[in-house]
């Protein structure tokens, strides 16, 4: 499997400098790329190959007066932007066919100096290396300064150096991880759990367990509210207003940050103590055009079980997911009566058909396990991990969108 290992950067001034030209020129590069297919598609004609692009956006563009500025960068992240369009076009048509799984998307589209996250990726040939001081030296760069927040398991064949919205630097190395190591991290357990995933409580376990939901982005509002309203007052265009952008996203990295690290300690310590893990296959989408759609973005759901998804896979637990259409809430898990439908505002309710007393999200845990096919003790399922892209990093590192940068980036949902 493979994971990705984020580390906060600190270039000084020059080495900013250095990598914002890294940026714009990867950029250029990139946009160069979607134009020329853009004008072949208009005229009728093929499509350019990767070759013919290389050729002329990149070797012949350095030697106009208009390009010459490509050859300030390393031309390994010119070559690597240029593979960024072609994956994305790709995954364009295969979206298109229907041989790509996920949402519909749509063409590549001309990036902008003005996007929220810049990146460059920096490949072997690259000849980047961790100097014996602990820093990352880049090509054209220079060393700059890491903050290693753990080891990195095993040596990177490239790392991705990236500026978020909040301004901060990080690098990004993809690691292949060790099976027989993961194995020994991880003893089997004879314990299996349901989980009822919620507002009120983001997690109620078939234990009997509750977990509050800290509500990172509620806490923000109030610092949020204040750096928005002067933002909204700051003049178009000007240094101030970008200043005040500036301290928007650093409020919303913060709450997203301190969200991401919950996540990864409660998934951990569930996939540590548990063999089996049972929960309900949520539609996150349709509920977040709810009322409810600010606090069901901030619980973040899809992100948690995402998390217990791969984590499972690479540890060897099982992890079944119950159809939303389930009728876990009205379910007796005593006696298995179905007692009908309840408002929101009912929390505990007694069967008619046994008179068990339920504590309503408990109740539901249960009955999301017994769905599952989970036991109470050790649920004895054969394990099948499957092969999973670059997952988000566990706790103690930053977080990013996984898969290819392309994909993500310049892919629109239709």
């Amino acid at each position: 499997m493979q994971l990705r290992y984020a580390f906060r950067l600190y270039p000084d001034a020059p080495q900013q400098a250095a990598l914002s030209r890294a940026f714009g020129c990867a950029r250029v590069v990139f946009n160069d790329a979607v134009r020329a297919r853009e004008d072949a598609r208009k005229a009728g004609r093929p499509f350019p190959t990767a070759g013919q692009l290389s050729q002329k956006l990149i070797t012949q563009a350095k030697r106009t007066k208009e390009r010459s500025w490509l050859g300030e960068v390393s031309a390994v992240v010119l070559q690597q932007s240029l593979r960024d369009a072609e994956q994305a076009y790709k995954n364009f048509f295969a979206s298109l066919r229907g041989i790509r799984k996920g949402p519909k998307l749509g063409a590549p589209r001309f990036e902008s100096r003005k996007d929220a996250r810049q990146s460059v990726r920096f490949t072997a040939n690259a000849r980047w290396k961790i100097t014996d001081g602990g820093r990352l030296s880049l090509p054209k760069i220079g060393a700059v300064k890491v903050k290693w927040s753990r080891a990195v398991p095993a040596t990177p064949a490239s790392v991705t150096v990236i500026k978020d919205a909040a301004g901060r630097y990080f690098a990004s190395f993809v690691i292949d991880t060790d099976p027989a190591a993961d194995a020994t991290r991880m003893p089997d357990t004879g314990q299996t759990v349901g989980i009822d995933l919620g507002l009120t409580h983001f997690a109620v376990l078939s234990d009997g367990t509750k977990i509050d939901s800290p509500r990172f982005l509620r806490r923000a509002e109030k610092e949020l509210k204040k750096a928005q309203r002067e933002l909204s007052r700051k003049q178009k265009g000007s240094k101030n207003r970008d200043k005040a952008c500036l301290k928007v996203a650093r409020t919303h990295a913060k709450a997203a940050d301190a969200r991401r690290e919950f996540h990864h300690q409660l998934s951990t310590r569930l996939i540590s103590e548990n063999q089996g893990i049972a929960v309900e296959d949520l539609s996150v989408r349709g509920l977040a055009r709810t009322r409810l759609a600010k606090s069901v973005h901030d619980a973040g759901w899809a992100s948690f079980v995402n998390m217990l998804e791969y984590k499972a896979g690479r540890y060897g637990r099982t992890l079944v997911q119950i159809s939303r259409f389930t009728p876990t809430s009205q379910t007796c898990s005593t006696c298995g009566a179905v007692d009908g439908p309840k408002p929101l505002g009912i929390r505990e309710w007694t069967c008619t058909a046994c008179g068990t007393l339920h504590d309503r999200d408990h109740n539901a845990a249960l009955n999301v396990r017994q769905a599952a096919g989970l036991a109470a003790s050790a649920c004895g399922a054969p394990v099948r991990p499957e092969p999973v892209l670059a997952q988000r990093e566990e706790t103690g590192s930053h977080g990013f969108p996984t898969g290819n940068r392309a994909a993500l980036r310049h892919g629109n949902q239709s």
